[in-house]
């Protein structure tokens, strides 16, 4: 897969739901944008797990230095 940005990956796999959705495809074009739509899934899945990794914030703790925190969701 062409490195695609999160936004675009996301844009995509919204695009290929709909397409199934609309049950207008032929059975090989619905495999087909079904396979695509797997992959981008797993990619933006790898995506937010990066992401979520590099999250942090600053905080000032009661002592007003900054720590810096892991972000939990």
């Amino acid at each position: 897969m062409e490195k695609l940005s999160f936004e675009l990956a996301l844009k995509k796999l919204e695009e290929s739901v709909e397409q199934l959705e609309s049950g207008e495809l032929e059975l090989e074009e619905s495999i087909k944008v079904f396979e695509e739509g797997i992959e981008l899934s797993l990619f933006c899945r790898q995506e937010l797990s990066q992401a979520e990794g590099k999250i942090q914030r600053l905080v000032k703790n009661l002592s007003g230095e900054l720590e810096l925190l892991d972000f939990e969701v």
